[in-house]
């Protein structure tokens, strides 16, 4: 099986590319994401999943080793085949899939080519306990006395996080610091959590 390439890409398709190792061709599938950070004749070190099949050998190609395993995942799904994984991965990157399962976003893989309402919310339903093996931030959920600052319709992790997204922070930053406050003091009120969460990414804090 074939793990990984390194090489320079040949050419550049809509779907997939060629990239040449030591004069050896090999053709790959990849999202358009990968295939945008690519051009042609630069030097590339892909991640490679290999498919083998009865009439066939593909490689898909990935810019990590987390996004193979988020490809992985994603195919552990009834309806998701490589096609629809690569489309999702093409629309959302890999984080912003981990971060979409973990907060139930069906919206967002509707965004993806070839997934509609129905395998948008077997997606989440079937990840939402696999969020380890994507590495993921696991949002934690507010109920009675703990959900104290939240707005309606809306948990007050989610609540920081948009703030925090607002003030122009990565959401995966935000996420995670949220989170990891949250999980030490269930208790914080948001405006404290959106104090501390700004201390620890290194922002003002007043």
């Amino acid at each position: 099986m074939i793990g990984k390439l390194k090489g320079r890409v040949e050419s550049l398709g809509a779907d997939g590319a060629v990239i040449d190792v030591n004069g050896v061709g090999y053709e790959v599938f990849a999202s358009a994401r990968t295939l945008g950070d690519m051009a042609q004749g630069a030097a590339v070190d892909l991640t490679i999943e290999t498919h083998v099949r009865e009439d066939h050998i593909h490689l898909y190609a990935f810019r990590s080793g987390f996004e193979r395993d988020v490809f992985r995942t994603l195919m552990t799904v009834q309806g998701v085949g490589a096609k629809v994984a690569l489309g999702i991965m093409s629309a959302l990157s890999a984080d912003q899939i981990s971060q979409a399962i973990a907060a139930a976003d069906q919206a967002a893989f509707k965004r993806a080519s070839g997934v509609g309402p129905k395998l948008a919310a077997r997606i989440v339903q079937e990840l939402k306990g696999k969020l380890p093996v994507l590495g993921a931030v696991v949002m934690p959920i507010k109920t009675g006395a703990q959900a104290k600052g939240a707005t309606a319709g809306g948990g007050m992790v989610e609540d920081a996080v948009s703030a925090l997204v607002n003030l122009g922070y990565a959401r995966l930053d935000a996420f995670t610091a949220v989170s990891g406050i949250v999980v030490r003091d269930a208790n914080v009120s948001l405006a404290a959590l959106i104090k501390l969460s700004l201390r620890e990414m290194g922002g003002p804090h007043g």
